[in-house]
């Protein structure tokens, strides 16, 4: 059963701008998976009614600043990894994003989101239930607690750098991609350079359509030391 439409919006209206959004972003989305992920954003107003969710409560503005900004990543990911093989852990998941319209639009991923305020990972599990998401796992609590290591690592609006990454530590592997989602530059440089030396850091801008706000995905890939180097 698909959710109810949304009361205070034209499900039409934002059906083309999701639609619009994502041809800005390059993505060709099935007909299918572009009505999951309005359903995902029916289902998002309906809870953060009642449960707080975001601060966000228009749900055109929740397409363009959680739906699309969680989607303009997805370019800068598909250039360095085969997303529906891939598996992928969201840290500090809230809502389920970006994980959640990660997970729509690529089904052949697996992914589990981390998250842990309970009222949150209730909110996802309904989600998963009622969209059919068969390749999302939610998790109740904190990364740390979790031994796994995945493909790749997301997060949004993290408090650092070094905290996601050390947050991450026993998800990464020796060829895990951490991908943290940023908003102004200002400040990254400072960030990455209180990472641990092994970690290698690529800063590539966003452009989240509909929305007049600078947005960033850090990049990071922790390098082993090379052996038999000379002292």
């Amino acid at each position: 059963m698909r959710p109810d439409r949304l009361p205070t919006a034209d499900p039409a209206a934002l059906a083309l701008r999701l639609r619009q959004g994502a041809a800005e972003l390059g993505l060709v989305l099935p007909e299918p998976v572009l009505r999951r992920l309005l359903d995902y954003l029916t289902l998002l107003a309906k809870w953060n009614a009642v449960y707080n969710l975001t601060a966000i409560r228009d749900p055109q503005d929740m397409l363009v600043q959680h739906l699309l900004d969680a989607l303009s990543i997805l370019p800068a990911l598909r250039r360095r990894l085969d997303l529906d093989r891939s598996t992928i852990a969201d840290v500090g998941s809230g809502a389920g994003l970006p994980g959640l319209p990660l997970a729509i639009v690529h089904p052949g991923a697996r992914l589990v989101s981390i998250e842990p305020v309970g009222k949150k990972t209730a909110f996802q599990r309904q989600v998963c239930s009622e969209l059919v998401l068969t390749n999302v796992e939610v998790y109740t609590g904190k990364a740390e607690s979790l031994a796994r290591p995945c493909d790749l690592v997301t997060c949004r609006a993290f408090a650092s750098l070094v905290d996601f990454v050390d947050a991450s530590a026993r998800l990464t592997g020796p060829t895990t991609l951490l991908a943290a989602m940023k908003g102004q530059r200002t400040g990254l440089d400072a960030e990455a350079a209180a990472l641990p030396r092994d970690c290698v850091v690529e800063v590539e801008p966003l452009r989240v359509p509909f929305l007049d706000a600078e947005r960033h995905l850090v990049l990071i890939r922790r390098v082993a030391p090379a052996t038999g180097a000379a002292h």
